[in-house]
């Protein structure tokens, strides 16, 4: 939903740099980190609508990072990125919890439906609690 706040993850300083540019065009706030040390204490610190997060990086992966997160009981949805071969893996993510993924690269179009379903789905469980 325009104007959501969106915690992007990923070790791909270009990528999301991209990504933030076009998501912020799209009228997006967009926070972009590099690791999933810089993503838990960025979510220590301010509330996200919606994660975007890259399953493989270096240091702390994206499930572990989403384990962590899980940790914070924080009222946000997370979005997986994957690359082609780690398709399993955003299954395993889903299973712990996270809400889709998207398999890189992906079209921006996509990535914004994502989104935008993730974050009903976090009003609506907002509204049931």
């Amino acid at each position: 939903m325009t104007g959501s706040k969106i915690l992007l993850v990923d070790d791909e300083i270009v990528f999301t740099k991209n990504i933030s540019k076009l998501l912020k065009y799209r009228g997006f706030k967009v926070t972009a980190v590099n690791s999933g040390d810089a993503a838990i204490q960025e979510l220590e610190k301010s509330s996200y609508d919606v994660i975007v997060l890259d399953l493989k990086m270096p240091g702390m992966d994206g499930i572990t990072t989403l384990k962590e997160i899980q940790k914070l009981g924080l009222f946000s949805q997370t979005l997986i990125l994957t690359g082609h071969g780690s398709v399993d893996s955003a299954m395993d993510a889903i299973k712990l919890g996270a809400y889709d993924y998207l398999v890189k690269p992906c079209e921006i179009d996509e990535l914004v439906n994502k989104i935008n379903g993730a974050w009903e789905r976090k009003e609506d469980i907002i509204s049931l609690g």
